[in-house]
């Protein structure tokens, strides 16, 4: 590859995002590290993209020739000091990594992505309750950040805290009300929670999730346990029985569907009907 490919491959790369760490550092490391003064001033953007893909392929020794420059020719900027902090990070120096993150969220309150980082860091350390004070400190200065909700949401997970993980799903659904995994998340929180009121509302979001996406085949399966559930509740009254009774129906006939559209034998769909059978013979024997 001539050097002018090299460079307006990693350009482009640059430009959208894209992000094919090892394949950018074997170009760098085959093309243009010996042609980078050609770049002109392009060279510190490549140096910075370079950095960061050396850091994901755990290539210390290249990440840490692109850092030495760049701090040579940026003494005191914050994007070289985040590059630092990654740096310490990449090498289990995590104390050191927070205190660099620290300085520069003291220096640039509206620069997320040193927040992101000290959660990153305290989720991997298992200091799961810091980690969420943390996100939370975060979310009321980016509330629009929906990885942030949903990354919130797994946290109070790992706590077995629903309601609160229920909670930052909510969010998600006021933000993008139309995507079907949100909707099917909610419901799997709601359906882990347990409890008549609860099963009803997991059933209702399992139902939005189906409308929105026909071939959810994780919340066709949940809205039939869920509606099983339902029906074994002494709570249940005939009417929300027969309801539960025509979503079952409905559901397993949408399941043999999609098995019979994939071409895949439907042992899944059977195996399922026969627990469910049992478990409504159970359940009245124990009436």
């Amino acid at each position: 590859m001539h050097w002018s490919e090299a460079r307006d491959l990693v350009r482009k790369w640059r430009e959208e995002n894209v992000r094919k760490s090892q394949d950018l550092v074997d170009i760098w490391e085959q093309v243009l590290k010996d042609k980078a003064h050609k770049l002109g001033d392009e060279q510190y953007l490549v140096l910075e993209q370079v950095c960061v893909a050396a850091l994901d392929c755990h290539r210390l020794d290249v990440a840490g020739k692109c850092l030495q420059q760049l701090s040579y020719n940026f003494p005191g900027s914050l994007r070289i000091r985040l590059l630092q902090a990654l740096h310490f990070e990449a090498i289990e120096r995590y104390d050191k990594a927070l205190e660099f993150f620290e300085s520069i969220i003291k220096r640039d309150e509206t620069n997320p992505a040193p927040r992101k980082r000290k959660v990153a860091i305290l989720k991997a350390r298992g200091r799961i309750q810091e980690a969420i004070k943390e996100l939370t400190e975060y979310l009321k200065k980016f509330m629009i950040d929906q990885e942030a909700w949903q990354e919130l949401s797994d946290l109070y997970l790992l706590e077995q805290d629903y309601s609160k993980a229920a909670f930052c799903i909510e969010e998600l659904i006021l933000h993008n009300p139309h995507n079907h995994l949100f909707h099917q998340r909610l419901a799997d929180i709601k359906y882990t929670q347990g409890g008549f009121d609860n099963l009803e509302l997991a059933k209702s979001y399992y139902c939005q999730a189906i409308k929105l996406n026909p071939k959810n085949m994780r919340a066709l399966y949940g809205l039939v346990l869920t509606c099983y559930n339902i029906i074994a509740s002494q709570k249940c009254t005939s009417a929300k029985k027969k309801e539960a009774n025509n979503l079952i129906t409905t559901a397993l006939k949408r399941i043999h569907e999609r098995y019979r559209e994939s071409n895949v034998e439907e042992n899944p769909v059977s195996a399922l009907e026969t627990l469910m059978n049992s478990l409504q013979i159970n359940s009245t024997s124990s009436l």
